[in-house]
């Protein structure tokens, strides 16, 4: 697999993923991951699987009329969403931390602001919203004003996936060549953990 086609993999494998989850649309339904289990393109498939059915989280919490319970229940998938999006691009560094693991950075190597699983994980992003702002600048149930301004968006979105693309290749390419050096740290996420929120550890004092 070519290192440079990488960002083209993952935009296939992402498109898959967002058009296999509205198939039937349900934020309880497990992902049936069509990828061989140890193959990257099946991290991928987990990774947008989670992004996606947390994007359908989000619009159904922002309902005015949702009842407080449920909104509550429903902030609490949320945040296990979130750990899980984290974990999992953490796990997706791994790989790359494994794929360039004998390459010997130059002595001027630079650090990048984000590490490749980062990347992928605003590429991921990124193709849902383009799926999104698609189904908008299609609807018919919508003035053409609406139409016109998402279609709008729309080609700005693809023009950022492209660009997106191309730096996602460049810093693989960098790394694989020692220009950069890839340098992870765990996000340390404070909120869940009940050492660490103030609200949690105090109600045990």
């Amino acid at each position: 697999m070519s290192k440079q086609s990488l960002s083209s993999l993952a935009i296939s494998v992402f498109e898959k993923t967002v058009e296999d989850y509205h198939v039937f649309d349900d934020i309880n339904k497990e992902a049936n991951n069509p990828y061989e289990e140890k193959s990257f393109e099946h991290l991928l498939y987990e990774k947008n699987w989670i992004d996606t059915v947390q994007w359908h989280y989000e619009d159904i919490i922002r309902d005015p009329n949702i009842n407080p319970i449920e909104g509550m229940k429903l902030k609490r998938l949320i945040d296990s969403s979130n750990q899980n999006r984290t974990e999992m691009v953490e796990y997706i560094d791994s790989y790359f931390l494994q794929l360039y693991s004998n390459i010997t950075p130059n002595k001027n190597a630079k650090i990048n602001t984000e590490s490749p699983a980062w990347a992928f994980d605003r590429l991921s992003i990124l193709i849902l919203k383009i799926y999104h702002m698609r189904e908008e600048s299609i609807r018919s149930d919508v003035e053409e004003k609406h139409r016109k301004s998402c279609s709008d968006k729309l080609n700005v979105l693809i023009e950022q996936k492209k660009d997106l693309s191309l730096s996602i290749d460049q810093l693989l390419e960098d790394l694989s060549s020692g220009n950069k050096k890839m340098k992870t740290y765990k996000q340390m996420k404070m909120y869940n953990d009940e050492k660490l929120n103030p609200v949690l550890y105090k109600k045990n004092e």
